[in-house]
């Protein structure tokens, strides 16, 4: 659970504001008022960390047809059919009924061309056709809509068959998946019927990775007599007779669609920023996700001021590492939690603890600077205690982002706080780490 950062009374600046003056005077006087330095200069990933939770539960209770921009994505082979029926299903359901705003098809070449001709053209225009007869206005589907998948040449591709061609369908769907959930003011809605089974797969999981609350999976499926009918793209409004499996009659308005939705487990919230807002691949995206949501590990080296979390080296302020130190070491002792400082008092156990740590993160004493020379002599107070671990709560959360959660410091949410890290202690390690040299880590100055 997100928790308000602490305000550090030691860290207070002096402001004035204006008074009014005693009774029948019409002066104004200024008086004196300690304004906290974090509130001229703000938190940003809290910030962003609080307005992301907030967004986040109001799109859980959101329709997706509540949404202004309804995007539908489908892939598909030779059977460009899957459009139609998978719009046809989705806005005549009678349970929350979604009619796309703009549809983007992904296929091959030959599929491609397939696409424009039966769905775009003025005849057969099976698309428009279908607009036409449920009264479907507004649907945005132009050509440079369809998307062909390309090799590593670039040249469009005729088919998914090789090793080779499946990582690059795999790359080509999972960046569009990904572009269409950019936008937080719309709900995509994806169909694996067509095409390769791999592509309807990679398709899935692609959603499973960028998805969000408001986003959907889902399968459509005709009639098994209609599923060799060339000329059925959706159950009709009035007769139309085609053609089915040996040449039998069927009537095109009998055909009942079945719309199968998928449930689908959303890792977005694991990824780093890196990989939401970069083109990145597929193989890059899974490794990510994997170690995301991989098992709990903190590996903590004091002399490099670096701890590996969510299975990434990233370097930390002197301060900071000392004092995640302190709770890592009480865990793996088996010691439980401890009481904070009492503000005003200084505990000079706390304040061995803390330089204890601290220590080992320099090569000499004339390295630490003067206030936490001062503390080591009178002992550390609940101000200074709760500034040092409101540093350590915003660091992790800033480089973790919504990894963070499970490395966070814990205050039992008791008062007066008993802290502690709620990691088990065969996940927390003492050692030394090799340099940071992931983009996504934060290399903070390595001062005290």
């Amino acid at each position: 659970m997100y928790s308000e950062p602490r305000v550090d009374a030691g860290a207070m600046q002096a402001c004035n504001v204006r008074e009014p003056a005693p009774q029948g005077s019409c002066l104004m006087r200024a008086i004196p008022v300690s304004i906290p330095a974090s509130l001229h200069e703000p938190d940003l990933s809290a910030i962003r960390y609080r307005l992301e939770m907030k967004y986040r539960n109001q799109d859980m209770m959101k329709k997706p047809s509540e949404y202004s921009k309804r995007i539908l994505l489908a892939v598909s082979g030779l059977t460009p059919q899957i459009v139609t029926e998978t719009i046809y299903a989705l806005a005549m359901r009678t349970e929350d009924p979604f009619v796309p705003t703009e549809i983007h098809l992904l296929s091959t070449n030959e599929g491609a061309k397939r696409a424009r001709l039966l769905l775009l053209s003025d005849n057969p225009g099976w698309f428009h056709r279908l607009c036409e007869d449920y009264d479907l206005h507004g649907i945005e589907f132009p050509e440079h809509n369809i998307h062909v998948v390309c090799g590593r040449d670039g040249k469009p591709m005729d088919d998914i068959r090789t090793a080779e061609d499946n990582q690059c369908a795999a790359d080509c769907i999972t960046e569009h998946v990904r572009l269409l959930t950019g936008d937080p003011d719309s709900a995509l809605h994806v169909s694996l019927a067509g095409g390769r089974k791999t592509m309807g797969f990679y398709a899935g999981y692609a959603l499973s990775l960028f998805g969000r609350s408001q986003d959907r999976l889902s399968h459509v499926l005709a009639p098994s007599d209609y599923e060799f009918a060339t000329d059925f793209f959706y159950p009709s409004a009035t007769r139309r007779v085609i053609e089915g499996k040996d040449k039998k009659p069927l009537d095109a308005a009998e055909a009942k669609l079945m719309l199968a939705e998928i449930p689908v487990v959303s890792m977005r919230h694991g990824l780093p920023n890196s990989l939401l807002e970069g083109s990145s691949s597929y193989s890059d995206v899974v490794q990510a996700a994997n170690e995301a949501i991989g098992p709990i590990e903190l590996v903590i080296d004091l002399a490099g001021c670096r701890i590996r979390a969510a299975g990434k080296v990233y370097a930390m302020r002197k301060s900071a590492i000392a004092m995640l130190s302190v709770f890592a070491r009480r865990a793996l002792e088996g010691k439980g939690s401890i009481a904070a400082p009492i503000k005003g008092v200084e505990d000079q156990e706390w304040a061995k603890l803390y330089i204890n740590e601290l220590r080992q993160c320099v090569h000499d004493e004339e390295d630490l600077n003067e206030l936490t020379r001062m503390s080591l002599r009178k002992g550390m107070d609940g101000d200074q205690f709760s500034m040092q671990l409101s540093r350590l709560q915003n660091t992790l959360r800033k480089i973790l982002g919504p990894r963070a959660l499970p490395y966070l410091i814990d205050n039992g949410a008791t008062r007066p706080g008993k802290f502690q890290t709620k990691l088990p202690p065969d996940a927390i390690h003492f050692g030394v780490l090799p340099d940071p040299k992931d983009e996504s880590t934060i290399n903070t100055p390595a001062t005290a």
